[in-house]
This record gives structure tokens, C-alpha cells and sequence, in this order.
């Protein structure tokens, strides 16, 4: 990983995906866009040109896991998508927890007074805006586990 690249979080759904990038420094996050799914191949010329423009060098994905920290369907969902996302960019992928990140974008965005239409538009990216910042705040730990992508 390239100290001038950034980095892409990516705040999987079943339908929406919110995209939020770093800066060079790797020190500030800042929503993208949201992404809706289409098929496997758009999706992936989708990712393609989004890592080629953005200068991307590392893939975070969020993973929902539990109040227990316990991993479910939606966190296999994940770490499925996330094995796509690396075989079509070809560039190393992180999973960090991304829990209550949906819940806290929208109470900010509620909190600053967006209708529910504007809300449902930019929650997703603000949630992987979260999620990135709090990995940019903990230093960018590497894979917490080494069955990241072996799943």
C-alpha cells in the first residue's frame, strides 16, 4: 500500500453501497457516492474505475457483526462481497467493524434537519464515511484475522 494512494470504504447492502474516501495522508474521510448493485459485471467495472479515479491503493469494507461481536449472515454477505471487490480491483482488502454506523449517519443527518428523502440519499455514504474515520482514528490496523478473504 502505496503512502500516496487512498483509501475506498465500502458500507455493503443488499441493494445500496455506500462509498466514502480517505485522503493521501490517510488522516480525513469524506463521503463519495452511493452505489446501487446491478450485476457482477457492472459492479465491477463500477469498482474498476472508481479505484483507477480516486488513486486507491487499499479496499475497506464494513462488517456488520453483532452486539456480541458474533458474525452473521449479513457479515458472511460481507466478507463475500468483499472477496469479489478484491478479485475484480486486485487490491488488498481490510474488513473493519462497522457496527451502529447506519444508526449514527442517520441521526446526523436527521440532527441536521434532512427530510427523509435527502436522508435515505446520503445515509449510506455517510456510513462509510464513519467507518472510515474511525479506521483512520485507530491507525489503519492491518486484517484483525488472517481468514479476512478466506472465507
Amino acid at each position: 500500500m502505496s503512502p500516496k494512494t487512498r483509501i475506498l470504504a465500502i458500507d455493503p447492502g443488499k441493494v445500496r453501497i455506500g462509498l466514502a474516501v480517505s485522503d493521501a495522508e490517510r488522516r480525513l474521510a469524506s463521503p463519495l457516492t452511493v452505489y446501487s448493485r446491478k450485476n457482477d459485471e457492472l459492479d465491477a467495472q463500477f469498482f474498476r474505475a472508481t479505484v483507477a479515479d480516486e488513486d486507491i491503493g487499499l479496499l475497506l469494507v464494513g462488517l456488520p457483526v453483532h452486539t456480541t461481536g458474533n458474525e452473521g449472515v449479513q457479515a458472511q454477505a460481507a466478507r463475500s462481497f468483499g472477496a469479489k471487490l478484491q478479485s475484480w480491483t486486485e487490491l488488498p482488502c481490510v474488513f473493519y467493524d462497522e457496527r451502529f454506523t447506519t444508526q449514527f449517519a442517520e441521526s446526523e443527518l436527521w440532527n441536521a434537519g434532512l427530510t427523509h428523502r435527502r436522508r435515505k440519499e446520503r445515509r449510506d455514504k455517510v456510513a462509510a464515511q464513519m467507518l472510515l474515520q474511525s479506521y483512520l482514528e485507530a491507525g489503519c490496523p492491518p486484517a484483525a484475522d488472517a481468514k479476512a478473504l478466506d472465507a
